[in-house]
């Protein structure tokens, strides 16, 4: 028997899954952006979200100093200083209760509102006390030199986030100090798809039990559940199952049932093409009850995860990973993090990376795509990418890494010394 049928390369095989993947997680209503991003992660906003205001809604000073009228500045230097005459202050959370004149000035402090008539502020550094209420001005300032504008930050109409953008930090930050994904102005949102994982092999245990001869633990279940949260679903880990067939497909009906039916599935192990192999057999079995298309793709030229499985049972992504640790993160990597961001309708954030020099020669075969574990070394002002080689099955390789180097696919390996692309972890 061939080890494959046919080995498909990693883009093509990645479009072909996608394309497939009818299956969306469901909308609802976010009562507050803020407490979406702390308790249950970074939301996925379904519909373009506009701004409603200018903001900043008013003049605000980015110093503590003075608002005056920028032209009663000019000229002013330490040796000829402008003397201003101080006629109140701007305070914080406040509307000035003055409008400022030729010759005049008003003490203002960080974040407060200009007065009418100023058009600027001069820091108090640059200032020093004169006579009586005077101040002496040691700096000329330009029109608008200090001030936030109105508007500056985003205006009424334009755009703060897209439809389908995963909510990052500042993200949450824009869209309340705008008011919005607050129960007064709530967002639309996507739901956190659920992810069932599966692990099979009867030389499995769990990581609590110590392992008896010829037995490892299941860390497979856990490194990958991490990747899913960090992608922004919901891992639930479903357990160790026998290499058998027919308690796999029960495992995975139930996990598709309703009420609760996963939004996604991944079985680590059990993906080569060998006599033992079921994962293959119990999809396809799967997509006859709960519709296809099925099995898509089964071997990808890829090093480490070419076992991998790409199937899609009644439009849901269905994920056969490798059984050795490395392979499996490195496929959920390429595979299953664009599975997620699809579900919810997301758009896939661009992954870390860095160039680097390469450090040793790295041996590849063309028409296959490798991701090297490796460490980022500074060297003065140049970044270095020492290879870690070793096993797929060494879960230390990445553990000692800082991220993947990327061999091409037409490339039949990398010279030490060549410039290298290194995705973060």
């Amino acid at each position: 028997m061939p080890e494959f049928f046919n080995l498909v390369p990693p883009d093509e095989a990645r479009a072909r899954w996608l394309a497939a993947l009818s299956h969306r997680t469901a909308t609802g209503t976010a009562a507050s952006a803020l407490e979406q991003a702390i308790q249950y992660g970074l939301p996925v906003v379904v519909d373009e979200a506009l701004s409603p205001a200018d903001l900043p809604a008013f003049r605000r000073s980015t110093a503590d100093g003075y608002a005056v009228r920028a032209a009663d500045t000019y000229g002013a230097g330490e040796s000829l200083p402008a003397y201003l005459s101080v006629i109140g202050e701007a305070r914080m959370g406040e509307v000035p209760g003055v409008t400022l004149g030729s010759g005049q000035a008003v003490l203002i402090h960080t974040g407060a509102m200009l007065p009418d008539g100023a058009d600027a502020v001069v820091m108090v550094e640059q200032t020093q006390p004169a006579a009586g209420d005077e101040i002496e001005v040691l700096r000329r300032v330009a029109p608008g030199e200090n001030v936030l504008q109105v508007g500056e930050d985003i205006r009424r109409g334009e755009t703060i986030v897209p439809g389908g953008a995963i909510l990052r930090p500042q993200e949450v930050g824009g869209l309340l100090a705008l008011g919005l994904g607050t129960e007064e102005r709530p967002l639309v949102v996507r739901d956190r798809p659920r992810v069932a994982i599966f692990s099979t092999g009867d030389e499995v245990v769990p990581p609590a039990q110590t392992p008896g001869p010829g037995q490892v633990r299941d860390i497979n279940s856990f490194t990958i559940s991490a990747q899913a949260a960090r992608a922004g679903a919901v891992p639930d880990v479903r357990g160790i199952f026998p290499d058998r067939p027919d308690e796999l497909l029960s495992a995975l009906r139930l996990a598709l049932a309703p009420p609760g039916a996963a939004d996604m599935l991944v079985v680590t192990a059990g993906s080569s093409v060998s006599v033992r192999d079921m994962t293959a057999e119990v999809f396809g079995q799967l997509a006859a009850e709960f519709g296809g298309p099925g099995v898509l793709v089964h071997g990808v030229a890829l090093r480490p995860g070419k076992p991998t499985i790409l199937a899609a049972i009644g439009g849901r992504p269905v994920l056969g990973l490798p059984g050795n640790p490395v392979s499996a993160m490195v496929a959920f990597w390429l595979f299953g993090r664009p599975a997620i961001a699809r579900l919810m309708d997301a758009r896939l954030p661009i992954a870390p990376r860095t160039q680097a020099i390469l450090t040793a020669n790295v041996a590849s075969a063309a028409g296959r795509e490798d991701y090297v574990p490796c460490r980022l070394v500074e060297d003065g002002d140049r970044l270095l990418a020492e290879p870690i080689f070793g096993k797929s099955n060494l879960i230390f390789t990445l553990v000692r890494a800082d991220g993947l180097l990327r061999v091409p696919l037409d490339a039949t390996g990398l010279r030490a010394g060549e410039a290298v692309t290194v995705y973060y972890f």
